[in-house]
């Protein structure tokens, strides 16, 4: 019978749970990381450079994407979804109506 210590068996255990309802192990999560951020920056250079939001959203997948997270995140796919949407809405056009008075009035 092949018997091992506990470090070299913990080490060959593969892990089982992300710890988070409904989200399941990855087994290759950083490659498909990177491929998600690189589809992300694909799909944003449709977008117009003076827009806030490819500018504000270009910036962050960048230094995720420099840093390689270990842990796959299910916002790296919905980000990529709202980049998508974003494309669709052309949300940094002027707006075809006016906003009513007020709208952007916040109390202080």
């Amino acid at each position: 019978m092949f018997r091992c210590s506990r470090p070299l068996f913990q080490a060959l255990k593969v892990k089982s749970t992300t710890g988070l309802v409904g989200l399941e192990v990855h087994p290759n999560p950083l490659p498909t990381l990177a491929a998600t951020y690189s589809a992300t920056l694909d799909v944003l250079q449709d977008i117009p450079v003076r827009a806030l939001y490819r500018q504000s959203v270009e910036a962050i997948v960048r230094n995720k994407l420099n840093v390689a997270e270990k842990q796959l995140d299910e916002g790296t796919y919905r980000t990529l979804q709202l980049a998508k949407k974003m494309l669709t809405w052309k949300a940094w056009e002027p707006l075809e109506e006016s906003a009513p008075a007020g709208q952007w009035d916040y109390p202080q």
